[in-house]
């Protein structure tokens, strides 16, 4: 039996995600916690650390991990035209990058901002796309090793000891608190318990070597704390709202939105724009959990009271079972697979106490309600 939350649509099949006696999830309380926090406090907070942790000497004072995304770019405008400080945007590189994507970056560098951007051995990517897709329905596993590793190798090298990650995702979406000092900093046991779940060491194969590794791997934690890096979630000093943050940076820059009008799966046009594949792994996210983008969508803004329940449930049953079709073709080319095969993977990652097979359609076992 699957339970939703009687607060927003976030099923208990979401990974890691508590729900009380009363069918309501950790999330929603979360979000409900925010009004009685002292966000002056929470800002003079950061303004501590800011003035502790920027480096003395060198050009930058922090590093933003930056996709040229709504969430991103508002921190980074924030940071250096609010707080005075010089950001360093970094970008790991979208697996299959958009021309949505290249616009609002060059809209947000234009004013005024220095970019370093690391695009990682493709023949590699697609390779782990691949395997990853086929061993644990999701393409992007090493992506995320790579966002969360480049920042961090830039800071070491750089010699950048603040980094401004954007939200805390597990206290803010649902999920497992590692501790209280994880609510506002990131580390490497958060990474690797929560964005990758493995060791990119275990990824060489016949084909992959160590050397192909280095945009994945985590810098040596001695190198670490030479510098003093200190990652720390914008989210924590600030109240955070995806929908808040796009109202805010759209009025900044002329920031391009889904170019038909939404997004594949969702009724959203400006959230997570900037690489082809997401359309598919927020698909996987259906078909392992039950649950797609559109219900992710819909609870945030449940969550931040920017929509009611009603109205969130009628617009996730209209778009959550979505295919993604508009990259199709594009995503079996990358991932270097044939219709069939794609389809033999996607149906071997259904768990049968979700989907029932009925004829030759799937469908869920516990609709959403």
């Amino acid at each position: 039996m699957v339970i939703y939350c009687k607060t927003s649509l976030m099923p208990d099949t979401r990974p890691r995600i508590v729900f009380d006696d009363d069918g309501v999830c950790n999330a929603c309380h979360t979000a409900a916690a925010k009004d009685a926090i002292d966000w002056d406090a929470r800002r003079a907070e950061f303004l501590e650390y800011v003035e502790r942790f920027r480096p003395k000497d060198g050009f930058y004072d922090c590093i933003v991990p930056w996709s040229g995304g709504k969430d991103s770019s508002a921190i980074a405008y924030k940071l250096k035209f609010e707080f005075g400080l010089n950001p360093l945007l970094v970008t790991y590189s979208p697996m299959m990058p958009n021309d949505i994507a290249v616009h609002n970056r060059e809209e947000m560098i234009n004013l005024g901002f220095d970019h370093l951007m690391v695009r990682s051995n493709q023949k590699v990517c697609r390779r782990l796309a691949r395997r990853f897709l086929t061993e644990r329905g999701d393409p992007k596993i090493h992506w995320h090793a790579g966002i969360n590793a480049v920042p961090v190798q830039v800071a070491v090298n750089y010699d950048i000891p603040l980094i401004f990650y954007a939200e805390h995702g597990e206290s803010e979406y649902g999920g497992r608190v590692l501790s209280e000092e994880h609510l506002k900093m990131r580390d490497f046991a958060e990474v690797l318990e929560h964005q990758i779940g493995d060791d990119p060491y275990n990824w060489m194969d016949e084909e992959i070597e160590e050397k192909d590794l280095a945009p994945y791997l985590y810098p040596d934690q001695n190198a670490v704390d030479e510098v003093g890096v200190k990652a720390l979630y914008f989210g924590y000093f600030f109240r955070w709202s995806m929908k808040e943050n796009y109202d805010f940076i759209k009025d900044k820059i002329d920031f391009q939105l889904a170019e038909n009008g939404r997004t594949d799966g969702t009724f959203t046009n400006f959230d997570s724009l900037d690489d082809k594949i997401d359309n598919l792994y927020y698909y996987m996210q259906f078909i392992k959990f039950g649950f797609g983008r559109a219900v992710r969508d819909a609870c945030r803004m449940i969550q931040n009271n920017q929509m009611t329940r009603d109205e969130a449930l009628e617009l996730a049953r209209r778009y959550d079972a979505e295919f993604p079709k508009t990259y199709h073709d594009e995503h079996l080319d990358y991932l270097m697979m044939t219709a069939a095969e794609f389809t033999e993977v996607v149906d071997k990652h259904r768990d049968p106490e979700i989907w029932d097979r009925q004829g030759n359609n799937w469908v869920l076992r516990h609709p959403l309600a």
